[in-house]
């Protein structure tokens, strides 16, 4: 009684290590993973069926071992000359078909346990990337300036993996070795109560090590893991940046830096395989112990007449083995869900972030162009830079204004705001005369086009970057826009024309074809209200010029914003806005700027004087 004593506290301490984690309450461990409680709900039946199938597969599993037994009887009988040989022959095939029949429905209602609870853990999957990147698209401008772009790939891509196994292998094998040993245990005390004491013996000193181990193997993995994206961001770098790597010989530092960085990855994953080294010797080790008390142990009850037959032995070998990988996973489980709730933890910790810009309305407000600052006043939070500085003008719908100033003035921070990319500190901002605030913002950026001064392409096709402005466009709407970008004959000369894909972040153009792709994109949009950020600089004069008579003509009904350095971007324009140091130090037209002393005269005269050289 003393041994069982033993083998059932140990099984009871082995499952606290394995589901409560003894170094923190349930509540505070499970918290992160509740948020998974909605999908688990969602796809409840599925996991029910997949559930029940996982019992009904592991039951034919268990019929099995007692067959084998008996067949080993019907030997033992015929040698005893207890029966004949044909019904020993009769009895065998009996039990042969029953054992490959309880095979085979084992396996096939495995094959359905995947089918159910995997494929639930996959539909967890995408719908967690899903709500994450959804999210993701949510938050302000604000929230990626302080977060690196390899951070949040990492949180969708490999947290929710960690996340989806929990969601399925988990809880696949979790069930698995319960239905196990709530129906195993009890037969082998039930069957044969020293020798089950005996063969357990060692089961549960396996997982606690494989627990151990497990844990180590985390860790390790986790410093691995790591180091790779550290790896991973130094080989990226280099490669966008080869052209400089080139034109200052610096291929011998970077291979140098490169090989003591892999060398060092090199010593952390040894470390890695070192622990990993050790977990099936231990599995065979002290499988192989229990196997040896149940053959030793058991030989001596069947010498000493305390059991009928060997081939309880034998039995009992086959259920040490079917226990070898559920006891081993009950460490493994573990560990897993370990990783889930750290996983989830940072996942949960985006998915908590609140953005900073939300639509205070669900009703829709169209939008006719109209701009109105009034004494607006704007700080960056993550730089705490004043970029304007009690600014005020009107732009009435259809006008086309240019704003001019020094770099780092607060122009770009202009359109920013217009287009509600961040909320401004004091003032107002008005759109046809209601607070910007007060726009259905969904509707407020439907209406703008806006061109970036560091235009942005997709590495997909050229016609497919431009339909971003306008999914259902036609072909022929392409073209057309993009000769009114002047790009049309650019892109006719690339062996694919319009269908041609692009490089990472459109590196296959120069940077005057990415801007005039860029405006052709806006353009097809049609909005109320166009951008444009100094995204005319990597153009020569003379296409500006046509840039902007063709941008003239489609912005007749259209209110117009056109950031520049050049005046003769600007000249042309209704008004003109001269921003310092984010204060608006003049406004008006070209000939009434013109006329008076001011930065707008100076930068209009150096630039004519630079034309006329």
């Amino acid at each position: 009684m003393a041994f069982i004593t033993f083998v059932l506290a140990a099984n009871y301490y082995l499952c606290q290590i394995a589901f409560y984690n003894l170094s923190f309450p349930v509540s505070d461990r499970m918290k992160e993973l509740k948020h998974l409680n909605k999908y688990f709900k969602k796809y409840r039946f599925k996991l029910l069926v997949g559930i029940f199938i996982t019992i009904v597969a592991r039951v034919f599993q268990l019929v099995m071992p007692s067959y084998v037994k008996k067949s080993i009887e019907v030997v033992e009988d015929f040698i005893k000359n207890d029966i004949l040989q044909a019904e020993a022959k009769d009895l065998l095939l009996q039990y042969i078909l029953i054992i490959v029949g309880a095979a085979i429905l084992s396996g096939f209602f495995t094959f359905l346990m995947r089918q159910t609870i995997i494929n639930v853990s996959r539909y967890i999957e995408y719908d967690l990337k899903n709500e994450v990147f959804e999210h993701y698209q949510r938050l302000s401008l604000d929230f990626y300036k302080k977060n690196r772009t390899g951070d949040l790939m990492n949180r969708i891509s490999e947290d929710v993996n960690q996340v989806r196994l929990y969601g399925g292998p988990a809880i696949m094998y979790g069930i698995q070795t319960l239905t196990l040993f709530v129906c195993l245990i009890p037969l082998m005390f039930i069957k044969a109560p020293t020798l089950a004491l005996y063969a357990l013996l060692p089961l549960p000193v396996l997982s606690v090590l494989i627990y151990v181990i497990s844990k180590i193997i985390h860790h390790r993995s986790t410093i691995v893991q790591e180091f790779l994206s550290t790896l991973s961001a130094f080989t990226q770098e280099s490669f966008s940046g080869v052209s400089v790597i080139k034109a200052y010989a610096l291929e011998p530092k970077i291979n140098a830096e490169l090989k003591a960085l892999a060398n060092e990855g090199k010593d952390k994953s040894m470390n890695l395989a070192k622990v990993n080294a050790w977990f099936s010797p231990l599995m065979i080790l002290l499988i192989g112990i229990s196997n040896i008390f149940v053959i030793y142990v058991g030989g001596q009850q069947y010498i000493n007449g305390e059991i009928e037959s060997v081939g309880i032995i034998a039995e009992f070998i086959l259920y040490v083995n079917m226990l070898t990988w559920p006891v081993a996973v009950v460490g493994w489980v573990t560990s897993i869900v370990q990783r889930a709730e750290a996983s989830q933890k940072r996942i949960n910790q985006f998915l908590q972030e609140e953005p900073a810009i939300v639509s205070h309305t669900a009703k829709e407000t169209p939008i006719k162009g109209k701009i109105e600052f009034k004494n607006v006043s704007f700080t960056y939070q993550d730089t705490n830079i004043t970029a304007l500085n009690n600014i005020s003008f009107t732009i009435n719908q259809g006008e086309t204004v240019a704003i001019i100033g020094k770099t780092g003035s607060g122009k770009s921070t202009i359109l920013d705001l217009i287009a509600r990319l961040y909320d401004i500190n004091s003032g107002a901002i008005f759109i046809d005369d209601l607070p910007i605030q007060d726009l259905n913002l969904k509707n407020l950026r439907q209406a703008i086009g806006a061109v970036p001064q560091d235009a942005f392409l997709f590495s997909d096709t050229i016609k497919n970057n431009i339909k971003f402005g306008k999914e259902n466009s036609t072909d022929e709407e392409v073209v057309a826009v993009a000769k009114k970008a002047v790009v049309h004959k650019n892109i006719m000369d690339f062996t694919k024309k319009y269908d041609t894909v692009l490089g990472e972040r459109g590196i296959t153009l120069s940077g005057g074809q990415k801007q005039r792709v860029s405006i052709a994109r806006a353009l097809i949009k049609n909005p109320q209200i166009y951008l444009f950020d100094d995204c005319l600089s990597a153009v020569d004069t003379e296409t500006e010029e046509q840039i902007l008579n063709q941008l003239k003509k489609e912005s007749q009904d259209k209110t117009t914003l056109i950031v520049s350095h050049r005046v003769s971007s600007a000249k042309n324009a209704d008004k003109i806005l001269v921003l310092e140091n984010g204060k608006l130090i003049q406004q008006g037209s070209h000939d009434q700027l013109n006329s008076v002393q001011g930065y707008y005269k100076e930068l209009y005269k150096n630039q004519l004087s630079k034309k006329e050289k």
